[in-house]
């Protein structure tokens, strides 16, 4: 993958935005950065796009109907906060073999998997038990 100024603002703020922002996110941030770099929503889309299939970074889907980005490609899961929207990682080291457990209990050959928990963050959860 070429090198570009734009392609390195936007990893650049995915990096220091580390939750899980989606590409509008981003290009928002990118334009409140005083910086004289204008970047378009099309480039945003179309670099995280390249730099997801690359694997520089992780393009994940399904947690509340948009597509997210994660600079960590290690392995870990996602928690996805019903009430702020807000996402979180989980350690993968909770279910250390549940690969090896979900191909031993159907015979199949998993090549890689997501896990996304949903619920209330801690902090959701505490305002709900100050309010009710």
């Amino acid at each position: 993958m070429n090198f570009s100024k734009q392609r390195e603002k936007i990893l650049e703020t995915l990096v220091d935005n580390a939750v899980h922002p989606s590409a509008e996110y981003l290009h928002k941030k990118i334009l409140e950065d005083k910086e004289d770099l204008k970047i378009g929503i099309a480039t945003v889309y179309r670099n995280l796009n390249q730099l997801s299939e690359n694997g520089t970074i992780k393009r994940i889907e399904g947690l509340d109907g948009s597509v997210h980005y994660d600079h960590n490609t290690h392995m870990h899961y996602h928690f996805f906060c019903t009430k702020c929207r807000k996402i979180f990682d989980i350690p993968a080291d909770i279910s250390p073999d549940i690969v090896k457990k979900a191909e031993e209990a159907t015979g199949f050959k998993i090549d890689t998997h997501e896990i996304v928990f949903h619920g209330e963050c801690s902090d959701c959860k505490i305002k709900g038990e100050e309010n009710g």
